[in-house]
């Protein structure tokens, strides 16, 4: 697929309103903000249609007609293995790949394996906002360690989170790259949460989900390349966010250590969860190089994206977004324009009508900040710009 190709692709609006679609049926009810005529920059879903490999695997069952149980998952898993040795230098053994219904409940799976309730998780806050709902749910305690700003992007105070910990903590969930931050951690900062985990004896849970979506001058490194952690580490990928999937509800916990896989293995069994059939056609699909092709074209298209977003953003005073290293979420901050959350959250929602995540949802350090989703048609960011210029237009 050529660029320009995919450009076209991307730039197709797509009316995704009375779809039973979240992010668009849902910012009304939820935000306040009006179907009609409202931008939808909240859910971390794409508004692009898939690679046609995907689309034809579909086609595929749709024109056999029997939706059954899914069986002989080998290519499944070959497809996950090659993706991830290919576009990651990772060889995953196929035997330790569990599949889950998406990352969400892998990772309340694995709080369910790897600790007990009253025990404490550590998040490096702020971050992804389903972590938090899911330990609160299962009652563990919720240790949040924020991290520092260094002009304008996170950082990881080791000092400071080793200040922290009570001795209760059994586990530290990881989010690499980080939503909604979009940092790529280096290896140098992996090592740091590595050596942390076993000063304080913690599992390492990777969440990895946006590792794919890595702009031009980064690299990711997969946590499993971190050495002397295998003992304590699960990694958790899923091809969902990559490839605009996330309905499919399809994702993977691969554990290299023996104890740890069996440990997980156990409460798969009780739980008595099966994999989706459809996601699993979508993902072998997906994991090859008409799929790989695609996520370049892609990151091309959203760096573009990015550039226009960041542009507009910076020309509104006291206004300031996170450079994204990674994924399509922008980080914004507010707090430049003296405003209370308040009158910000009325200028974006009822002014510029534009429904976006509240930062306070992310936990501590994200209270003056809201997260825009610009995976969308450029035409879209274009009037996204102009709203909040529009909204905010007596601070210029």
């Amino acid at each position: 697929m050529s660029f320009d190709g995919a450009k076209r692709s991307f730039d197709e609006i797509i009316d995704r309103r009375g779809t039973h679609c979240a992010k668009w049926d849902m910012m009304e009810p939820v935000y306040g903000v009006p179907k009609d005529d409202g931008l939808a920059m909240w859910v971390a879903d794409m508004d692009f249609r898939p690679p046609q490999a995907v689309q034809d695997a579909v086609g595929r069952l749709h024109d056999h007609g029997v939706y059954g149980y899914f069986g002989d998952d080998d290519a499944y898993k070959s497809a996950i293995c090659w993706w991830m040795d290919h576009r990651h230098g990772w060889q995953v053994d196929p035997g330790h790949i569990f599949t889950t219904n998406g990352l969400v409940n892998g990772t309340a799976m694995c709080v369910d394996a790897f600790s007990a309730p009253g025990d404490g998780v550590v998040l490096f806050t702020p971050v992804y906002h389903a972590f938090a709902r899911v330990l609160k749910a299962a009652g563990r305690e919720i240790v949040e360690c924020e991290m520092a700003l260094d002009d304008g992007r996170y950082t990881l105070d080791f000092d400071a989170y080793d200040a922290q910990m009570t001795g209760r903590e059994r586990m530290l969930i990881l989010c690499s790259p980080h939503n909604p931050g979009g940092r790529v951690w280096t290896r140098d900062e992996l090592r740091g949460v590595a050596d942390f985990a076993r000063r304080h004896d913690l599992v390492i849970v990777s969440d990895e989900i946006h590792h794919d979506l890595v702009y031009p001058g980064q690299s990711h490194t997969p946590m499993v390349q971190i050495d002397g952690i295998a003992d304590r580490l699960v990694m958790m990928s899923a091809a969902t966010k990559t490839f605009n999937i996330a309905g499919a509800h399809v994702g993977n916990v691969i554990i290299a250590d023996d104890a740890l896989r069996q440990r997980f293995a156990t409460r798969m069994a009780a739980m008595g969860t099966s994999p989706n059939a459809f996601g699993m056609h979508m993902v072998t699909a997906a994991y090859s190089p008409q799929g790989a092709e695609w996520v370049d074209d892609l990151m091309h298209y959203l760096d573009g994206n990015r550039r226009l977003f960041d542009e507009g953003i910076a020309s509104i005073p006291g206004l300031r977004s996170m450079l994204l290293e990674a994924t399509y979420l922008s980080w914004v901050d507010f707090d430049g324009t003296g405003m209370d959350s308040k009158e910000y959250l009325q200028r974006v929602e009822e002014r510029a009508k534009i429904a976006v995540n509240h930062g306070p949802t992310f936990g501590n350090g994200g209270e003056r900040f809201l997260r825009f989703n610009i995976a969308t048609p450029r035409a879209r960011v274009e009037e996204a710009v102009e709203r909040l210029r529009d909204a905010f237009a007596d601070l210029q």
